[in-house]
């Protein structure tokens, strides 16, 4: 204490405090950063404040600009409206919630607010003008932080495979496992989508894995990828257990009225006085027609009404579900613009069915009322029909047993009558590929189907038809029908530039297109036509139905149901056959034309394994 004052020890904290207390003109220094601080804080709260303010949907809608065009996209979405009620604004999407990052967001944003100014994109014509510019800016940033306002509500950890569609489950452990980030699949899910007017190299680049953003699966999904798949399994095989049972019960039925037959045969034959005298002794008198009628029970039980002479009884049956296809061609696979699964396909090898196989049925309801792949919706069309399938084969002969429901005549309103092919109410088809064809084991049939077949986007028109120069080595009267890639020396895949996709008029040379069957490059294709004799063909630069070894079939509509065996020996000398042999794998697929259909409005399977005997088969024949 000096003259009254108090003096702190120390040398340099002694001077700090004394600076602090030397008095201004009027107030000290302390008083001075107490103020000052005051004031900052009142700054930064004021500053906080607006800053959040510009985050408010009210905010980001006040410009036109904003508020009529991508605000009324964004309103119909999931991302406004769903079934939780619990929405995404703006500023959720396209603002960072991290401190550095959402100032450095809103120093860019200023650039925003000079375009608005200056009116870049004040009308829709000038905004859909800039729609892919903009559209690419938002995803590169994105991308370059792995969807990281994607990852603020959704993350990897959360997710539940057991409510997400088998395609998706796919996607996602894909995804993990390669290096995709959530905006490689999800664009345009809050506006309108812009997706396929992008080129494909720029998607492409906009697309491709990171090896950073690798992610180990967590258990989590694992288990519950699991526990769906265990109840998909149950669900699939209590449907097969249904079919099965309806199967046999039709089977019950025809015993029962084969029994009924036989004895009112029986008593029509005998004479009038004998069948009085012999009343007591029903029994004995009708044994041996029950016996009879037991024995072709016992086979009827487990064959239907056709059984190709093999009894099916002790025959594994599986349900394989042909959906609707459309329009969606081989093509249109290969596209990442029609087709989410077309990087997959391409990139990984992976199959039609691994992404699709469970969820067809979907599938088909999607297509056939024409919100997707399909100009020429049927009403009343089946989006799909479940199809019973067996398969044996002895020392000869390979045979197929198909059962299916009849369904109620749905008229095709573009053509007279209301039937495509009057002459048939039912064909059922079998194509197995040759041992060289470009991913038909990814495939299966789609690698003969084009966009410039019948029925299809591309198909020519009759004078281009008749100008085609494979006019004179294919059969165009009906227009294109199947055809391999292989046999083309070119096929437009996306279409760019207005190009009609496909390429059914780019025929490769005689010799060459000669040598395909040779190579193995070839589908062979079997049918039952129930209007006509079974056929035998291939498809190679064109579909032919004949030429290929004798097929027999048996079969027909009973009631609700149609039963059909074909059948085929297992050896083959015919250009376009193939011969089986056990133990190997064979891809095959299947289709139907039910309802006097024709041309591409069928029913088809996705690809499958076939095989003899072959433990790896999904339709796998039995030795009898």
């Amino acid at each position: 204490m000096t003259n009254g004052s108090y003096r702190m020890p120390g040398g340099w904290l002694s001077r700090i405090w004394g600076t602090l207390r030397v008095p201004s003109l009027r107030y000290s220094m302390l008083s001075l950063l107490a103020i000052g601080g005051l004031g900052g804080i009142i700054f930064w709260g004021g500053f906080n404040t607006a800053m959040e303010a510009t985050n408010t949907m009210p905010f980001c809608i006040s410009c036109h600009e904003m508020r009529d065009n991508v605000y009324k996209e964004y309103k119909h979405t999931i991302h406004a409206q769903n079934r939780t009620g619990v929405s995404a604004s703006c500023s959720d999407c396209h603002v960072p919630k991290e401190w550095v990052h959402k100032i450095v967001r809103k120093i860019e944003a200023s650039n925003e607010l000079l375009h608005h100014f200056l009116g870049t994109i004040d009308t829709p014509e000038k905004f859909d003008k800039k729609r892919t510019v903009l559209a690419q800016s938002v995803w590169r940033s994105m991308k370059k932080t792995d969807s990281r306002e994607c990852r603020n509500c959704h993350t990897i950890e959360s997710m539940n495979p057991e409510f997400q569609r088998p395609r998706a489950r796919k996607q996602h452990m894909e995804a993990m496992k390669n290096g995709n980030t959530c905006i490689d699949c999800h664009k345009g899910i809050a506006h309108k989508g812009v997706r396929n007017l992008i080129d494909d190299k720029t998607l492409e680049d906009l697309e491709k894995p990171i090896a950073a953003y690798v992610r180990a699966i967590p258990q989590s999904y694992i288990d519950g990828l699991k526990r769906a798949e265990e109840r998909e399994a149950a669900d699939s095989a209590k449907k097969t257990a249904e079919i099965a049972a309806a199967a046999e019960t039709i089977a019950s039925e025809k015993v029962k009225a084969a029994l009924a037959a036989q004895a009112k045969a029986a008593a029509a034959a005998a004479p009038a006085a004998a069948a009085t005298a012999s009343a007591a002794s029903a029994d004995s008198k009708t044994a041996a027609p029950v016996k009879t009628a037991e024995a072709g029970a016992k086979a009827a039980a487990g064959s239907g009404a056709a059984s190709g002479g093999i009894d099916w009884s002790g025959i594994e049956a599986k349900t394989v579900s042909l959906f609707y296809p459309g329009q969606a061609s081989y093509e249109w696979v290969q596209n990442g613009k029609d087709h989410g699964g077309a990087r997959p396909f391409l990139k990984s090898g992976e199959r039609c069915a691994e992404c699709h196989g469970k969820e067809v049925k979907d599938m088909g309801a999607k297509i056939v009322s024409g919100s997707k792949a399909e100009t020429t919706p049927i009403p009343g069309k089946r989006a799909f029909v479940d199809v019973r399938v067996q398969s044996a084969f002895d020392a000869n002969n390979v045979y197929f047993r198909f059962q299916w429901a009849n369904a109620a005549h749905t008229p095709v309103p573009f053509v007279d009558g209301g039937k495509m092919d009057p002459a048939n109410e039912a064909k059922i088809a079998i194509m197995f590929a040759g041992s060289s064809v470009e991913r038909v084991e990814q495939a299966g049939c789609w690698v003969t189907c084009h966009h410039d077949g019948r029925y299809m986007p591309d198909a020519p028109k009759p004078d281009a038809l008749a100008a085609s120069p494979a006019k004179d080595a294919i059969d165009m009267t009906h227009g294109l029908t199947k055809y391999l890639a292989e046999s083309r020396s070119e096929i437009e895949i996306k279409g760019d530039d207005g190009k009609p996709r496909g390429g059914g008029d780019r025929l490769k040379p005689k010799d060459e297109v000669a040598s395909l069957q040779s190579k193995g490059t070839f589908m062979d294709l079997i049918r039952y036509r129930s209007g006509g004799a079974a056929e035998n063909g291939d498809v190679a630069e064109q579909r032919l139905m004949a030429g290929g070894v004798a097929v027999t079939s048996e079969g027909g509509k009973d009631g609700d149901t149609w039963t059909v065996v074909l059948s085929r020996p297992l050896k083959s000398d015919k250009p376009g056959d193939i011969s089986f042999e056990p133990g190997k794998l064979y891809t095959m697929s299947v289709a139907l034309h039910d309802d006097y259909t024709s041309a591409r409005f069928h029913h088809v399977s996705l690809e499958m394994r076939f095989g003899l005997d072959a433990k790896d088969a999904e339709i796998n024949a039995i030795k009898r």
